[in-house]
């Protein structure tokens, strides 16, 4: 029975019963052995009923797993101090990710190159779904601010206010609970209710009961990290304290905790990223911890393999990466006169040879002061490893056809620029 898959009874009764048992028997067979490990954490339903969990065999062996993928940095040497190359690069490029699919889980319409051509270049959003998606960006960057500090009912409205600045039908709801005249409830995709949450009174009381749980001031037991940052994720989606972002929120609340409990790592990793491959999971996890006396166990299972799922996607991105990187190193060989963003950006200049790439992109990608993008794109620029326009008051920076034949020369010593471009390029350095 403990090798079982942790069924729902709408699981269970579609699979042959153990012989001699009908599926209601072996249904409270499996309900009174599971209970006899059931913990509370302090959360309630609407009629005052706990919400416990247990933790099967199949738990145990994914948080171990989980625990083995990070501690192990997934084979990321620039995870290993901020200073290291490459490092605020992964970090841009996963916030990004977890932004604008957070976001398409809440109804978005924008697709990815879309949503990051505004991220990296810094436009304004053209309408609502753009303007989620760089709530949800500037959300994240904050979210590595908090790490360090407590949860407190003020945390949680500054989150949800910037999640949904600008977003709501009505403005002044951003940032504060919502109202009892304002009626919320959960709808699936044909408008038929299947969750309302708990009174608009008890809300503050369950704020402050989440944010102790969330600080690991409860309960009076052991929470292993990982499953406290998936059950903060619930209970704030439970709860429901606010008209609209709830599951932005939620999901800013279990990068929050994930990173005060030192998974440092986890600023490499997107889980909304998986949850959108499959949202329907998403919910009937929901639905059945809802359904079965309040079990969160079946919430945590899912949350727990799309965790797993997110760790193995950045193992494969950065092999992947590392491939690209190697077969891009025999041409930056010999160029330890460049910086890593110039190096970065020059193994992609080799890969997608049509990019166009601005300062304020590179700034962004990178986490760096506008000077700084300025000096690296001018700096390549000198060495004709980029041609630049300026077709309007931005420059455009391009790869030359012949970039593999310069950092050839480069590494072989000749000069950086050879006389032709020295003479015909003019670069605006200060």
């Amino acid at each position: 029975m403990a090798k079982d898959r942790y069924q729902h009874w709408n699981d269970l009764r579609r699979r042959a019963a153990p012989e001699g048992f009908s599926h209601e028997e072996y249904w409270y067979v499996l309900k009174l052995f599971r209970s006899g490990g059931y913990r509370r954490i302090g959360l309630n339903d609407k009629s005052s009923h706990p919400f416990v969990f247990a933790q099967p065999n199949n738990l145990t062996e994914l948080l171990h797993q989980i625990d083995r993928g990070l501690g192990l940095a997934l084979g990321l040497p620039e995870a290993h101090g901020k200073s290291s190359a490459n490092r605020d690069h992964y970090v841009v490029n996963t916030l990004m990710e977890e932004a604008i699919t957070s976001s398409q889980l809440e109804g978005a319409a924008t697709t990815r190159p879309v949503a990051k051509e505004m991220l990296r270049t810094g436009r304004q959003p053209r309408d609502k779904s753009e303007r989620m998606i760089l709530n949800n960006f500037l959300t994240m960057q904050r979210i590595r601010d908090h790490r360090a500090e407590k949860l407190t009912p003020e945390i949680v409205f500054e989150l949800h206010r910037r999640v949904t600045e600008g977003t709501l039908e009505e403005p002044d709801a951003a940032g504060r609970f919502r109202r009892a005249d304002e009626n919320i409830r959960v709808e699936d995709m044909e408008g038929n209710i299947f969750y309302e949450p708990p009174p608009a009174a008890e809300l503050p009381g369950r704020l402050d009961a989440m944010c102790r749980f969330a600080n690991g001031d409860e309960p009076d037991y052991f929470v292993h990290p990982v499953l406290r940052a998936i059950i903060l994720h619930f209970w704030l989606a439970y709860d429901h304290p606010f008209v609209d972002g709830n599951g932005r929120t939620a999901r800013a609340l279990f990068y929050w905790s994930m990173l005060r409990q030192d998974y440092q790592l986890f600023e490499f990793i997107s889980i909304s990223e998986i949850l959108l491959r499959a949202p329907a999971r998403y919910a009937e996890a929901f639905l059945h911890t809802e359904t079965d006396d309040n079990d969160l166990t079946y919430f945590i299972l899912h949350q727990a393999e799309v965790i797993r799922e997110a760790v193995k996607s950045l193992r494969d991105y950065l092999a992947r990466k590392n491939a690209e990187l190697r077969a891009a190193s025999d041409c930056l060989r010999g160029t330890q006169n460049l910086n890593h963003r110039q190096q970065a950006l020059l193994a992609h200049a080799l890969r997608e040879r049509h990019t166009r790439y601005l300062i304020g992109a590179h700034q962004r990608s990178h986490g760096v002061t506008h000077q700084t993008a300025r000096d690296d794109l001018f700096g390549l620029a000198k060495r004709g490893l980029l041609g630049f326009t300026r077709p309007g008051r931005a420059y455009v920076f391009h790869a030359p056809g012949d970039l593999e034949d310069k950092l050839a020369k480069l590494a072989g010593g000749a000069a950086p620029m050879d006389d032709a471009a020295s003479q015909t390029m003019k670069l605006p350095f200060k």
